[in-house]
């Protein structure tokens, strides 16, 4: 048995950071995901992405957010179970809670902060009959590493933010790179939607717009894919990859089963510390929902702030919060 302070479920970038939170408050974490290694979606989905949001980085790679996260709370010791899926909650006379892994590992703790994301994901594929034939080789719904791309013809379809960036991205190391998407607008952040435009404008990017693939061709990898717009006219592009962005599909899992209020697959909180209605569990970062909810990364990072210091109260009652800015603290220490 695993006893902590507060297990999170999900080493994700707001997981990890929650770590350091409560860590100034002198609480042990102990993380779970069913992911191999920390960093959630940032490590195993997306980690060159670059990404705009985090203060103080005009840019920086997921890969480096999650880097510098664990460095950060490095001082804190947490403590990780990794590649194990959180199955079961229970709670003990003592009113502590034990999450037990489908491997069997059990961990016990006042207090369980779920921090899981969107949960466990599939990606959106394209209706297509012979779309299997080519996964893996030539289409790719998840860009790991955009370095084996270099100097390719790529097409991406989609138009949300993960579409837009990877294009912006690819303009300016594909050797051709084309964005098709099946309306004229897109979901995407207006910057981005205004970088597209003009890249476009200038010849650096193929927008081809109010239009679908409809079909595929290669012999043992992808060579072609046939599009058409909305008057039905058709046209073929070469290529060597296609990106079908369509975002993922979550799934929450054995979370559903907890005894959680819901709202589709989020879990409803109490947006003044992100508790949920089963006392001494919370849940933070894009896995909640509350009036006026944000799904971003920085917004994970204030639940998180808020989260341990309700979390504080409710493990120590009796006990004055030694919480203080750490502009005072004259260096972080650990335990």
């Amino acid at each position: 048995m695993i006893k902590t302070d507060i297990i999170i479920i999900g080493a994700g970038p707001c997981g990890l950071f929650s770590v350091f939170e409560a860590g100034l408050l002198k609480m042990r974490c102990h993380l779970i995901d069913s992911l191999p290694v920390p960093g959630g979606q940032c490590a195993e989905i997306y980690p060159k992405k670059p990404i705009y949001d985090i203060p103080a980085f005009p840019e920086i790679l997921a890969e480096d957010l999650v880097k510098n996260l664990m460095q950060q709370i490095k001082p804190f010791k947490p403590g990780f179970t990794l590649g194990e899926r959180a199955e079961y909650l229970e709670r003990k006379e003592n009113k502590n809670y034990v999450v037990t892994t489908n491997k069997g590992t059990k961990h016990e703790a006042p207090v369980v902060v779920i921090a899981g994301g969107l949960g466990c994901f599939e990606p959106r594929k394209p209706h297509l009959e012979n779309i299997e034939n080519f996964e893996g080789k030539g289409i790719e719904y998840i860009i790991k590493d955009p370095d084996i791309y270099k100097n390719k013809k790529i097409v991406i379809s989609g138009g949300g933010d993960s579409a837009l960036d990877w294009a912006i991205y690819f303009s300016k190391t594909a050797s051709e790179i084309s964005l098709v998407h099946r309306r004229s607008s897109f979901r995407g952040h207006l910057d981005s939607v205004e970088v597209i435009n003009n890249l476009s404008k200038e010849g650096k990017v193929n927008l081809i717009t109010d239009s679908e693939v409809y079909n595929i061709v290669g012999e043992g990898k992808l060579q072609e894919i046939f599009i058409k717009n909305k008057k039905d006219q058709k046209m073929c592009i070469k290529t060597d990859f296609w990106f079908p962005l369509f975002g993922l599909v979550p799934k929450l899992g054995p979370i559903k089963n907890w005894g959680l209020n819901l709202e589709k697959n989020a879990i409803i909180v109490n947006s003044l510390d992100y508790s949920t209605n089963m006392e001494g569990v919370y849940a933070i970062g894009d896995v909640n929902t509350y009036a006026g909810k944000l799904k971003l990364i920085l917004c994970g990072f204030h639940e998180g702030a808020l989260m341990a210091q309700s979390a504080f109260k409710y493990i120590f009652p009796d006990q004055k919060s030694s919480f203080k800015y750490t502009t005072v603290l004259g260096g972080i220490k650990g335990f």
